[in-house]
Order: structure tokens, then C-alpha cells, then sequence
């Protein structure tokens, strides 16, 4: 095969992917960011403590991350065919794809969270700020060079379930690498889907990481003293203290 054979199909595979990817992703954090946080709120001394919830979460994450991608897309075929109408095709991997990715990011979530400082969250309980105040001022933003990582790493995983997908006619790299390089013995585009692959992986690693670098300079978790002047607390007035007494009148006699 000849390199302006392959062009064509290596291009097409690159855009396949990344839209499989991209959605998956953004289903990922939508769906994951909050399950994630909840697992930390719901557990023994969180904000919402319920071990009931908090249990069978933890469960339902622990068996959908268990399970093989490949066997996955496989069970979730009914699924995939409500929504799409179809199980071939970027769109119908998208759901398998989704599915699995939101309980992998939920615990990076559930680990980034965790690792905010309790002192800064009670802090802001003192100031009177309630469950969300805490969550949207400061869990999200003080673990956001974590979360960052998280994501990155998401994707990354996405790239290789996006590969596996391939191999039941998905589309993609992975479509192409077993298509043509391993039915046809085009080893030549086999190991150019492979330098592709690592490139791709290579540059999202780098931004990724360029990206919590620069969150954590600037004053995300463990950047530095943590900043509350976002909150607005009513001040309780000691008469006590803050009455100003005027001096006595002077008598003249």
C-alpha cells in the first residue's frame, strides 16, 4: 500500500477517533465530576453523610470499572442500539465509551477531593457557608490542578478503549490497525497507526500537564495560602466592643 493510499484512511481514522474521544470525554466529566464529589460528601464525616448511598455508589463505580472494556461494549449492545439506533459505527462507541469512562474518572475525582485541606473547609463553614458554597468554592477549585491530571488521564484511557473499539467496527485507529494491518499484513500501516497513536497520547500528556503546572502556579491546591475572600459573612456586631461611648459631658458648676 502506497502513502497516498493511506493517507486518506489514516486521516479519516485520526478525526474518528478524536470525536469518539471528545464526547467521551465530556460525558466523562459531566457525568463523573459530580459522582465523584458525592462519594466523598456521602462518606463517614462528609458534609452529607450516608453510608447507604455512600456504599452502594462505591459498588455500582467498583463493578462498572471492573469490567473489561471489550465485554463492556458487548453487554451494553441493547443500550447502544436504544440510543443510536445502531451498534457499528463512532457514534454507537460513544455510549460503551462513556459508560466506562465515567466511573474511571469519578474515582480520580473521588482520590483529588479528598486531598483538600479539611481546615480550609471548615473555615468556610464557620463563615457560614453551606454544602454547596463548599463544594463550588472550594473543593472544585482548591483540587482543580488534580482534577486536570484526572482528565488527562481519562482521555489517555479513552484512546486505548477507542482502539479496542475498533475491533468490532467502530472506526478509528484501532479500526484501521486491525483492518488493514493485522487481516491484510500491511505492516507498514501498522506500525504508522502505532507512531500516530503515541504521538496523539504524547501531545494530550503534555498539554495536560502544562495545564495543572500552570493552575497549581497560580494558586490551586497547594499553591500557596488558601484565598476565602469570596465569601461574604454577615458581621456580628458586640455591643460590647464596637458601640462607640462618647465622654461624659463635663459639668460646669
Amino acid at each position: 500500500m502506497t502513502w497516498s493510499e493511506m493517507w486518506p484512511l489514516l486521516e479519516q481514522a485520526c478525526w474518528d477517533t478524536l470525536y469518539m474521544v471528545g464526547w467521551s470525554t465530556v460525558i466523562a466529566v459531566v457525568g463523573g465530576l459530580p459522582l465523584g464529589v458525592l462519594l466523598v460528601l456521602t462518606d463517614r464525616g462528609g458534609l452529607l453523610q450516608n453510608t447507604v448511598v455512600n456504599k452502594v455508589l462505591g459498588q455500582i463505580v467498583n463493578i462498572a470499572r471492573s469490567m473489561p472494556f471489550i465485554i463492556l461494549m458487548v453487554a451494553l449492545m441493547g443500550l447502544t442500539r436504544a440510543i443510536t439506533g445502531t451498534t457499528i459505527g463512532r457514534e454507537a462507541a460513544i455510549v460503551p465509551l462513556a459508560v466506562g469512562a465515567v466511573p474511571f474518572f469519578a474515582r480520580l475525582v473521588e482520590t483529588s477531593v479528598r486531598e483538600v485541606d479539611s481546615g480550609l473547609i471548615e473555615a468556610v463553614q464557620a463563615m457560614g457557608g453551606n454544602t454547596w458554597t463548599v463544594v463550588r468554592r472550594v473543593l472544585v477549585p482548591e483540587s482543580l490542578p488534580s482534577l486536570i491530571s484526572s482528565a488527562t488521564t481519562t482521555v489517555v484511557a479513552l484512546i486505548g478503549y477507542s482502539a479496542m473499539a475498533g475491533t468490532v467496527g467502530a472506526g478509528g485507529l484501532g479500526d484501521i490497525a486491525i483492518r488493514y494491518g493485522y487481516l491484510r499484513f500491511e505492516n507498514e500501516l501498522m506500525w504508522i497507526t502505532v507512531g500516530v497513536l503515541a504521538v496523539v497520547i504524547s501531545l494530550i500528556q503534555l498539554a495536560g500537564d502544562h495545564a495543572a503546572r500552570t493552575l497549581h502556579r497560580r494558586g490551586g491546591r497547594g499553591g500557596g495560602e488558601p484565598r476565602l475572600r469570596f465569601l461574604r459573612t454577615s458581621r456580628v456586631v458586640s455591643p460590647a466592643s464596637d458601640v462607640t461611648r462618647e465622654p461624659d459631658p463635663v459639668k460646669v458648676s
